[in-house]
């Protein structure tokens, strides 16, 4: 299965995830971190900005990653939706808890 994950390696969801992700050999990742160059970041909020799924995000002034895109299209925050794994590690919020 392969798997498009927009993150970054200063979000605490998308390292543990990312970890998950590339450790599994039934998997292909592609990795596109959002922080890392202009051009990713704005691929990733042509995304944001006109999606549905992303529209409490927006409201609760919250980015929107890890964001997963499967090979049909499939748009997911978790990565339970579509792989049979804990990702509870905790989460960073737009208030710092769980940073």
């Amino acid at each position: 299965m392969k798997v498009v994950m927009y993150g970054t390696d200063i979000c605490i969801d998308c390292v543990n995830d990312k970890k998950i992700l590339v450790n599994r050999e039934d998997i292909e990742v592609e990795f596109r971190d959002i922080t890392k160059d202009i051009g990713t970041l704005k691929e990733f909020l042509r995304i944001r900005d006109i999606s549905p799924m992303f529209e409490d995000v927006r409201k609760s002034g919250s980015v929107g990653i890890p964001l997963y895109i499967l090979e049909d299209g499939t748009m997911t925050f978790e990565i339970s939706d579509f792989l049979d794994v804990e990702s509870d590690f905790g989460s960073c919020s737009i208030d710092r808890k769980g940073c």
